[in-house]
């Protein structure tokens, strides 16, 4: 799911919903991985701005049940790689997480396809949650020179829209 970033970038729900389906339309071309990708640009967006968790919830019920918690699932929750079986999953994650990586070892708790469940789920807990220092320092230590370039060029493509 590479849809964070237009909850990020985008102005107004609106458009983060319009984004997240630009970025779907590339990677995904299917109305579910469309649906997923709007679902979380959505949600980032809502929460960049000042929205709760119960919030997010009504938002993101609009697109997938929520009306599970994760030890409900836990137990028979086996590898999904649909969006479907993804991102309900990993915004449940997000809205039974008491901190970033509360989050974080909330979507792997369940198994199943838990690289891109913490993926989506870490992209919507860094709109809520501050990452710890620690972590993000070891993370930018182990960037390629262009990786971290890029990162510099997308903040400050943020940051001069902004103004």
């Amino acid at each position: 799911m590479r849809a964070s970033y237009a909850g990020w970038a985008a102005e107004s729900p609106e458009e983060a919903e319009k984004l997240g389906e630009i970025s779907a339309r590339v990677t995904h071309d299917h109305p579910e991985g469309i649906k997923g990708a709007v679902a979380v640009a959505g949600c980032i967006y809502r929460l960049r701005v000042g929205a709760s968790k119960e919030d997010v919830r009504a938002y993101a019920s609009r697109f997938y049940d929520l009306n599970f918690t994760l030890d409900d699932i836990r137990e028979r929750y086996t590898f999904d790689v649909s969006c479907a079986g993804s991102v309900p999953q990993a915004i449940e994650a997000f809205l039974e997480g008491g901190s970033f990586t509360g989050v974080i070892s909330n979507a792997i708790s369940i198994g199943g396809d838990s690289d891109t469940i913490a993926a989506i789920a870490g992209s919507i807990a860094e709109a809520f949650y501050p990452i710890p220092q620690t972590l993000r320092g070891e993370m930018l230590d182990r960037l390629d020179p262009f990786l971290l370039d890029t990162i510099a060029d997308s903040i400050d493509a943020l940051v001069r829209r902004a103004l």
